[in-house]
């Protein structure tokens, strides 16, 4: 959408005495959706349609959110067929299954005959399969067998993110009559970049860009222009996979072919984009522990959901203090060990978290290899030697002017530069590790991680404090 057509609804809006859309702080105003409340309340369909057409999707889906769940179907049934249900991608998932749960099915599927198959899709997919079957019966039979053949594809797959809408021909047409298809056709897609050719089996034989098409007379014959297809995608590949691709050559959109080398669809940057997205909020929600948790979820869901990475930690943090327990005795007759020995775990933990994050994401984008990787665990244990000296002597300097105990800043300095080294070798050899046993690394490196920095940093402070002291 141009600028100039952006400031010019803006202004319609303004004339309609609409109120803001956007508060100061980018969030849908309360005036707004006072106003779209009354609407929805009253029944008043025109005024409902007043404050939401010519809105992006993702507008409406952000509205869709911020109204009260009751509201949500409510809207979708007083706007009938003014509403685009390409705003039900934009939502969180637990959202956008409440509103489909709460729509008639016969609504949703005449939705969704006006959306592209990736988007149906990508709103089907997360309802149960009698759902499913329920609003697929209600779409033409063409239409039904597109979003089937999505559904069947693995979650996660390219086969699920691809659209089935292309332009495809064979190598016998000319230009013209290739262009006086494209523009007597009613079902092409929105937006495309090239023209694929196939063989009568729907074999993929190359493509033709449309700059390249353009430009050429109509008699010529489309064999004549046929590039050949180096970046192919299966239709059961990794989304993740697709998308490295896409940034690694920089495309625009790629064919989607099955098991038989056939074109089965097309993948586009736009949903790539989404996949990156999503790809990098689930590793994000991972290192955290909190698996695939939506800020929409339940309290029952949220707890569940977090429970089983918080038990793995509690089971982390008992071994922890079993190797305090060793070491009670000696507390006992040295209180300032108490006080200190925190932040020699406390430090290696969170040196150890900076070299695990680094390695995960290193891990995920594929930039480790047999090629460098000893190359970057020898450069992490630098790092962790060379930081382990610099925290040495500015903590064991702390522990003499606080306690007047000049060994003690020895031992705590000795204590830190072994665990920042453990910290470091810990940070990379743990998803390492757990990648090459088909793992994922940024769900389980976390816990492990901060088990090695605990129990190497309370175990050398404490035990080089009793050998120093002779505390027996």
């Amino acid at each position: 959408m141009s600028e100039e057509l952006t400031i010019d609804r803006r202004e319609d809006r303004q004339t309609q005495d609409l109120p803001p859309l956007r508060d100061e702080n980018d969030n849908v105003s309360t005036p707004f959706l006072e106003a779209l409340g009354q609407a929805i309340e009253t029944g008043n369909q025109e005024r409902a349609r007043a404050l939401t057409e010519d809105l992006h999707e993702s507008d409406v889906g952000a509205i869709l959110e911020a109204l009260e769940p009751d509201q949500r179907p409510a809207l979708i049934q007083l706007l009938g067929e003014f509403f685009d249900f390409t705003a039900l991608t934009e939502l969180d998932e637990t959202v956008r299954v409440e509103i489909l749960e709460e729509l008639p099915s016969e609504t949703v599927a005449e939705g969704m005959r006006d959306l592209d198959s990736d988007d149906a899709v990508y709103i089907l997919e997360d309802l149960d399969k009698a759902d499913q079957d329920e609003i697929l019966a209600q779409i033409p039979s063409v239409e039904r067998l597109a979003l089937k053949r999505g559904l069947d594809y693995p979650e996660d797959s390219a086969g699920r993110r691809m659209q089935t809408e292309f332009i495809a021909v064979p190598p016998f047409w000319t230009v013209g009559q290739t262009i006086d298809y494209m523009r007597e056709a009613e079902d092409l897609p929105e937006e495309f970049h090239e023209v694929f050719v196939i063989d009568p089996g729907y074999h993929l034989l190359g493509t033709v860009s449309l700059n390249r098409l353009l430009r050429t007379k109509r008699p010529v014959k489309i064999a004549e222009l046929v590039s050949e297809a180096h970046h192919l995608i299966r239709a059961t590949e990794d989304q993740e996979e697709a998308a490295r691709m896409f940034q690694r050559y920089n495309l625009i959109s790629a064919a989607v072919v099955d098991d038989s080398d056939r074109l089965v669809g097309l993948l586009t940057i736009d949903d790539i984009v989404d996949v990156i997205q999503e790809e990098a909020d689930e590793d994000i929600k991972r290192l955290g522990g909190v698996g695939d948790e939506e800020v929409s979820d339940k309290v029952w869901s949220i707890a569940r959901s977090r429970f089983p990475w918080l038990f793995i930690n509690l089971v982390t943090a008992v071994m922890a203090s079993f190797v305090i327990g060793l070491f009670e005795h000696q507390l006992q007759k040295m209180v300032a060990l108490a006080v200190l020995m925190p932040i020699v775990a406390s430090q290696g933990g969170n040196a150890g978290t900076q070299t695990m994050t680094v390695a995960v994401r290193a891990i995920a984008m594929r930039e480790l290899g047999p090629h460098n990787v000893l190359r970057v665990i020898g450069r992490e244990l630098l790092v962790g030697v060379f930081n382990g000296f610099l925290f040495a002597a500015i903590v064991g300097t702390m522990a003499v002017y606080r306690f007047g105990i000049l060994d003690l800043g020895f031992v705590i300095a000795a204590a830190m530069v072994i665990n920042l080294i453990a910290a470091a070798l810990g940070g990379i050899l743990i998803p390492l590790t757990l990648n090459r046993l088909k793992i994922d690394p940024a769900i389980a490196s976390s816990s492990f991680v901060t088990t090695i920095t605990d129990i190497v940093g309370f175990f050398s402070f404490l035990g080089f404090a009793a050998l120093w002291f002779g505390l027996n």
